[in-house]
């Protein structure tokens, strides 16, 4: 196991991770016009935003702006930034987020290893920690071991007594699919048919005493790169991640698309050869399994060629403006599949005689730790009136 805090014995947890008061009031702050100003004070950054900027810039009554960062104040979330020179009067007051004042814990679960970040309000992340993990182990297994990691993370990096110690807004947890994502329960998880029906958020926040909200994986990762803002205002982009298994997160107009039941973007199980190798989901010739498949013979480029294949096939279903790439596997060779996935799309355009160019591609940012970062994304990106993203 690895820990960029130091060590990996769970000494000093205490059972659960029961939320403060601070953790209870964020929670509480969630309308509308609040996340407003909170969105506007966190992209104002440290040299902060005044009172009459927020009323502008929301809409808002200055009445109503001042009652909201009074509040705000109040509760440690927004403090003072100085003052700033007006055109007439005296020197407005400018107001900050005070990031250190909520966090949440991200976990990116694959089939092989655990990834736990703990984010604050701004989304940095100030403590990780990774283990072996066996998804295959069985439920209550890797409950535990969730818990654990989670309770171990919380208790190195939020020391009792400390700024946000009593924080926590709770944990993402993002896992391969499919799954249903409002009611946190597992279905038929590729390769691992045992977790279908598994209420792993209700599981968790029993373990735990904390508010959960599971996702797949990719889906947690697309919603990272929107709130950092990949695709730009309203974008359209693809998130393509190839490690242990092969999906897509998909953002539409800037929002995550889920699809009613979470189905959308089981990208790894699109068949492109009929009678090909058979793949975990049950079908054959899954892009997944003929990525896999080269991969496994070392013929990187064959993969990055399939996986270029795919990719064309949902950019001209969904007309998206970005290919992003991640997973442990392209992070392993990134060269050479943005290459060669930019090399069949780059086909594509040219067979369309070009009306609209090629979609670019490139790397996702966040590298190993996206997804987990993404995860932490489920639980902070609502309070900025961000959760339709």
């Amino acid at each position: 196991m690895n820990s960029t805090n130091g060590g990996t014995d769970t000494a000093g947890a205490a059972p659960g991770l029961r939320r403060g008061a601070g953790g209870a009031n964020l929670l509480a702050l969630r309308s509308h016009n609040t996340a407003l100003v909170l969105d506007l004070l966190r992209t104002a950054g440290p040299e902060g935003i005044s009172r009459l900027e927020l009323a502008e810039r929301t809409g808002l009554t200055p009445q109503a702006v001042s009652k909201i960062t009074a509040r705000l104040r109040e509760d440690g979330l927004a403090a003072e930034a100085g003052r700033r020179a007006s055109t007439g009067g005296k020197p407005r007051t400018v107001l900050r987020l005070v990031p250190e004042a909520g966090h949440a814990l991200g976990v990116h679960l694959d089939r092989d290893e655990q990834r736990a970040v703990l984010a604050d309000l701004d989304g940095a992340v100030v403590g990780e920690r990774r283990a072996p993990l066996d998804l295959g182990a069985g439920a209550q297994a890797v409950v535990a071991a969730v818990a654990r990691e989670a309770e171990a993370l919380v208790a190195r990096t939020l020391r009792p007594g400390a700024a946000g110690a009593a924080s926590l807004l709770g944990l993402g947890v993002a896992l391969p699919g499919p799954l249903d994502h409002a009611r946190g329960v597992l279905h038929r998880v590729t390769g691992f048919p045992e977790w279908d029906g598994f209420p792993l958020r209700d599981a968790l926040a029993r373990r735990l005493g904390v508010p959960v909200v599971v996702d797949k994986d990719t889906n947690a990762a697309a919603l990272g790169l929107a709130v950092g803002g990949e695709g730009g205002a309203g974008g359209s982009f693809a998130y393509l991640h190839l490690g242990t298994g092969l999906g897509a997160g998909l953002v539409i107009g800037g929002s995550v698309h889920r699809g009613a039941r979470t189905g959308a973007g089981e990208f790894g199980h699109q068949v492109v050869q009929l009678d090909g190798p058979p793949c975990t989901c049950g079908g054959r010739g899954c892009v997944e399994a003929l990525c896999l498949g080269a991969v496994a013979r070392g013929d990187l480029d064959e993969a990055a060629r399939v996986l270029g294949a795919g990719a064309a096939n949902l950019a001209g279903l969904l007309d998206i403006d970005l290919v992003l790439l991640g997973g442990r596997t392209i992070a392993a060779a990134p060269e050479v599949f943005v290459r060669g996935v930019g090399a069949v799309l780059d086909a594509r355009a040219r067979r369309e005689g070009g009306r609209a160019g090629s979609v670019p591609v490139r790397i996702a940012p966040g590298g190993a730790r996206g997804v987990a970062e993404g995860a932490a994304q489920l639980l902070l990106a609502p309070l900025f009136g961000r959760g339709d993203v």
